[in-house]
């Protein structure tokens, strides 16, 4: 973790489209404008849609993310960043792991897509769980330092 004069770092991962990623980003540096984000995206579409949504940064592929979570004081994407060959076969094993073993606090938004079913989610759109996890990350910034 980082000390209290430098900024948090938030790692927002996502694939495919960046869809998700986008939105996190957006909906992160709209209520957290004291935050660094980093953006990293498996691929360059997904990348350059969370460095268009505000991102302070971005990179792409597996090493970036490897990095990218040794560095963060926060991870958030979509679960399938810590399952191995999730999300269309993007999320490497070495991304997962990366992820998994972070010191960095996750926190995940869950879909029930990509041959994984996650019990116990209410499907309440994708806004409705981006939200969420906007809320969380907020509250967990909030006590960061407390």
């Amino acid at each position: 973790m980082n000390g209290k004069n430098q900024k948090i770092r938030v790692l927002v991962i996502d694939a495919q489209g960046g869809g998700i990623g986008r939105q996190l980003v957006q909906q992160i540096r709209e209520t957290l404008p004291q935050v660094h984000i980093t953006a990293v995206g498996s691929n360059t579409a997904a990348t350059a849609a969370m460095l268009k949504a505000g991102a302070d940064t971005a990179a792409t592929g597996e090493n970036s993310v490897v990095v990218g979570a040794r560095n963060a004081d926060f991870i958030i994407g979509p679960v399938g960043i810590i399952i191995a060959d999730a999300m269309a076969g993007e999320i490497t094993p070495r991304m997962a792991l990366a992820v998994a073993q972070s010191q960095g606090q996750r926190i995940l938004i869950p879909f029930n897509n990509c041959d994984n079913y996650i019990a116990g989610v209410q499907s309440g759109g994708i806004g409705m769980l981006i939200a969420d996890a906007v809320r969380e990350l907020t509250a967990r910034v909030g006590s960061f330092f407390g």
